[in-house]
C-alpha cells in the first residue's frame, strides 16, 4: 500500500490565508449587499509601471520571432538580470555579491519554502514569533518540527523568539543554539524592523555558533530610516553565515507576474560543503527557470525609468500606511509598523482575541484584515492591516473602523 507523507497530516487546519478567504467568501455570499474592503493579504493593487510593461511587450515580440526566440532559461537566470541585481542591489551598497551567487526564481515564497531542503532534518530551526507561516509550515512538511501543541500553538522542535511590545518587537538571541535562523526585516507581519547594528549582532552570533541565517528582505524597498540595512550583506561576515531571499512582488508589483531571487554566497560552507553548490544542484534539478519575458520585466525594474516609477508606487503604498497608522492612533488604537514597511500591526481592542476581532471587523465594518494569532502565539491579541489597497478603499476602511 502507498504510504503518504505523514508530516503533512501534522499541519493544523489550512494555510492561514486560505482560511481567511473561506470566511470572507462565506460572508460575501450571505451578505451580497455588503461591500467588503480587503486589507488582509499583502497583495498589491497598483498596475505594473510603464517601463516594465514596455519591456514585456518587447520581450513578447522577441518570442514571436524565430531569430530572437528563447526557450529554457539558464539555471541561475539570465545574465542580464543577475548582473544588474548584483550591481544595484548589492555592489552599489558596498556588498561584495557577484552575479553567479544569485539564483533567479519565480518568487520569494517558493524559495522560502524550498531552501530548507539543503539542510539536515536533524537540526532545529529558530523563528521570530509572530512569523510568516511558510517558514514553519515548510519545515513541518519536511519532518523537522516535531509535534504540535494545539493549546500553546507551538512545535516541540522549533525555537521561538518572541517579538512583543515589551521588547520593542526585537527578537533576542536564542539561548538554545539553532541550525537555521529565519529573520525577516522589515518584518512581516509586524511592520517593525531592527537597526543595522542589531542585525550585525545576529551575523556575529551565527558565525560564532555555526548557524545559518535565512534572511527575507522582501520589503527592503519600503525602508525609510537610514540606520536600517537593506541587505544583510551590509553586515561584516554575513557572506559566511547568511542566505538572502528577495522578491519583486512588493517593490515592483509582481504578485501576479512572479519573480524573485536568492543569494547564496560561495563563501558559505557548512560541514565542509558549499551551500552554494548544493542550492545550485537543487535549483537545476527542480526548476526550469523564470520565463524570459518575466526576467526582461525584472531587468526593467532597475532601469532609470523603472526606478523612478517604482519609487512613486512605493510612496503610494506608504501614504496608505501613514493614513492607517495615524487614523487608528487618533482613534485610540495601539499601533505599530507602517514606517519601514507597508504593514500596520495593531493591538485588538477590549482584550478581544485576534479571530474575535477579525469576525467583528468583518461583520460590523465589512473590512478584512489578518488575525495576529495566525502568525504564531505571540501574535494573539494583535491584528495586521496592509497598505496595499487603493487610497480610496484605505480611507473608506479607516472611516468604518473609526466608527465602530
Amino acid at each position: 500500500m502507498v504510504q503518504v507523507n505523514d508530516n503533512y497530516q501534522k499541519l493544523p487546519g489550512s494555510y492561514l490565508f486560505s482560511t481567511i478567504a473561506k470566511k470572507v467568501a462565506a460572508f460575501a455570499e450571505a451578505n451580497p449587499d455588503k461591500e467588503v474592503i480587503r486589507l488582509g493579504i499583502g497583495d498589491v493593487t497598483q498596475p505594473l509601471v510603464p517601463a516594465v510593461v514596455a519591456a514585456m511587450h518587447r520581450a513578447v515580440d522577441e518570442m514571436a520571432d524565430a531569430a530572437t526566440f528563447h526557450g529554457y532559461a539558464p539555471d541561475l537566470g539570465y545574465e542580464f538580470l543577475r548582473s544588474v541585481i548584483a550591481k544595484q542591489d548589492y555592489q552599489d551598497r558596498g556588498c561584495d555579491i557577484q552575479k553567479d551567487e544569485i539564483f533567479v526564481s519565480d518568487g520569494a515564497k517558493s524559495d522560502s519554502g524550498n531552501i530548507q531542503e539543503i539542510f539536515s532534518n536533524d537540526l532545529k530551526i529558530a523563528v521570530t514569533d509572530p512569523v510568516y507561516p511558510v517558514y514553519v509550515d515548510s519545515n513541518v512538511m519536511a519532518g523537522r518540527c516535531g509535534e504540535y501543541n494545539a493549546k500553546e500553538q507551538t512545535w516541540s522542535n522549533v525555537i521561538y523568539m518572541p517579538c512583543t511590545r515589551e521588547n520593542g518587537f526585537v527578537p533576542e538571541l536564542p539561548k538554545e543554539t539553532p541550525g537555521i535562523i529565519y529573520l525577516c526585516f522589515p518584518n512581516n507581519p509586524t511592520g517593525t524592523t531592527i537597526t543595522k547594528a542589531q542585525l550585525q549582532e545576529w551575523v556575529d552570533y551565527a558565525n560564532w555558533t555555526g548557524a545559518v541565517i535565512i534572511y527575507d528582505a522582501a520589503y527592503e524597498a519600503y525602508i525609510t530610516e537610514p540606520d536600517v540595512a537593506h541587505s544583510i550583506y551590509e553586515c561584516a561576515g554575513a557572506d559566511t553565515c547568511a542566505i538572502e531571499i528577495r522578491s519583486f512582488s512588493k517593490n515592483a508589483g509582481f504578485t501576479g507576474v512572479r519573480l524573485g531571487f536568492t543569494v547564496v554566497p560561495k563563501a558559505l560552507v557548512r560541514g565542509g560543503v558549499s551551500l552554494h553548490a548544493m542550492w545550485a544542484r537543487r535549483h537545476g534539478t527542480k526548476y526550469n527557470g523564470a520565463p524570459y519575458i518575466i526576467q526582461r520585466a525584472g531587468e526593467a525594474v532597475y532601469s532609470k525609468e523603472g526606478r523612478a516609477q517604482l519609487k512613486e508606487q512605493v510612496a503610494f503604498y506608504m501614504k496608505n500606511a501613514a493614513v492607517i497608522k495615524e487614523g487608528l492612533s487618533a482613534a485610540g488604537y495601539e499601533v505599530y509598523g507602517g514606517v519601514n514597511a507597508p504593514y500596520i500591526w495593531l493591538k485588538t481592542p477590549g482584550n478581544m482575541s485576534s479571530w474575535e476581532f477579525f469576525d467583528d471587523l468583518l461583520a460590523r465594518a465589512n473590512v478584512v484584515g489578518t488575525p495576529g494569532s495566525g502568525f504564531g502565539p505571540s501574535g494573539e491579541g494583535y491584528f495586521r492591516l496592509t497598505a496595499f489597497g487603493s487610497y480610496e478603499n484605505t480611507k473608506a476602511a479607516l472611516a468604518r473602523i473609526q466608527a465602530l
